[in-house]
C-alpha cells in the first residue's frame, strides 16, 4: 500500500479518492478541503500541496484546468517543493498536451517521474470505478501506477510519452461533443417533426445510430435531467484546447469549433455550470421549439 496525495476533491475527484481510500491506500489531502471527510476511510489533513507531497510517494492532482495545475504544482508552498528524487506525480486533470509536456520535464529535473493520466466517464464512471484512463509517460512508470488506475478505471491504456494521455483525452472531447449535438439534432428535429422523441431515442438504441451518449445523455435531455456529471464549463475548455492545437498543427476542425460555439451560447445564458447535455437547450433555441411540445 502507498501513501498517496490527492489535490482536487471535487465532482469527479472525491469519489476517485474514495476508490483508493478503500483499497487500502492512505491519503493525504489539502485540509481547506471541506470534502476530506466525505472519503469513507478517512484521509489526513495537510496545510499546503508542499507537505502533501513531502508524506506522500505518489500525488495525484484532478484540477480544472491548465492554469490550475500550473499553480498546485509551482506555486510557492506548491508540490514541487515537498518533491524529492523517486516519487511520482500523475495529474489527471484535463489540459493543455503541450503544457503538459513542459511540467512533465520541470518535474523530471527534481528526479521525479510523471504522469498525465486524463480520464473519462464522467461522475458516473467516477463513482463506480469504471473511468476511461489515458496514460502518458514512460512504461515504468505507468506500471508503477497501474494498481492506483484499476481502482479507479477500468478502460486503462498506455497511449505514450508525455502529453500522449492529454492529447488522447482532447480527442476524446471532440468525439463527445460531437456526439451530444448530434443526439440533441435528431431528437430536436424528431419531435419537430411529430414523432414522439422518447420512442423514437428508443428505437436508435437498437439500431447503428446507438451509442453511449444517445443512452444517457438522450434520456437526460428528454427528461430535463441537467444536473452536471460534466459541466458546460469544462467542456467548452476542452475544445478550446482542442482549437488551439489545432491552431499549432494547421488543422482544421469545424464541427469541433461548431460546438464550442454552442457551449458558448450556454455560458452566456447562464447555464454554463449544467451538464453538457445542455448543449441541447441552445439547439431548441435556435429551432424555436422545445423536446416533448
Amino acid at each position: 500500500m502507498a501513501n498517496i496525495g490527492f489535490i482536487g476533491l471535487g465532482i469527479m475527484g472525491l469519489p476517485m479518492a474514495g476508490h483508493l481510500a478503500a483499497a487500502g491506500h492512505s491519503l493525504f489531502v489539502s485540509g481547506r478541503s471541506r470534502r476530506r471527510d466525505e472519503i469513507e476511510q478517512g484521509a489526513t489533513a495537510c496545510s499546503s500541496h508542499a507537505e502533501i507531497a513531502r508524506r506522500s510517494d505518489i500525488i495525484i492532482t484532478m484540477v480544472p484546468d491548465t492554469a490550475d495545475v500550473e499553480a498546485v504544482l509551482f506555486d510557492t508552498g506548491g508540490v514541487a517543493e515537498g518533491l524529492s528524487a523517486g516519487k511520482l506525480v500523475i495529474d489527471m486533470s484535463s489540459i493543455a498536451p503541450l503544457a503538459t509536456k513542459r511540467f512533465a520535464e520541470r518535474i523530471a529535473a527534481l528526479g521525479v517521474d510523471y504522469l498525465d493520466a486524463p480520464v473519462s466517464g464522467g461522475e458516473v464512471g467516477a463513482k463506480a470505478a469504471t473511468l476511461t484512463i489515458m496514460v502518458g509517460g514512460s512504461e515504468a512508470a505507468f506500471e508503477r501506477a497501474r494498481a492506483l488506475f484499476d481502482a479507479m478505471g477500468k478502460n486503462v491504456t498506455h497511449v505514450g510519452e508525455s502529453g500522449a494521455g492529454q492529447t488522447a483525452k482532447v480527442a476524446n472531447q471532440i468525439i463527445v461533443a460531437l456526439n451530444i449535438a448530434a443526439v440533441g439534432e435528431a431528437l430536436l428535429f424528431a419531435s419537430k417533426a411529430g414523432a414522439d422523441p422518447v420512442r423514437v431515442r428508443e428505437a436508435l438504441l437498437g439500431g447503428f445510430a446507438s451509442s453511449r451518449v444517445l443512452e444517457v445523455h438522450g434520456e437526460r435531455m428528454l427528461k430535463r435531467t441537467f444536473a452536471p456529471g460534466f459541466r458546460i464549463d469544462l467542456h467548452h475548455k476542452d475544445l478550446g484546447l482542442a482549437l488551439a492545437s489545432a491552431g499549432e498543427l494547421g488543422v482544421s476542425l469545424p464541427q469541433t469549433a461548431f460546438c464550442r460555439e454552442l457551449l458558448n451560447a450556454a455560458r452566456g445564458n447562464g447555464e454554463g455550470a449544467l451538464d453538457h447535455s445542455a448543449i441541447v437547450r441552445q439547439l431548441e433555441r435556435l429551432a424555436g421549439h422545445a423536446l416533448g411540445e
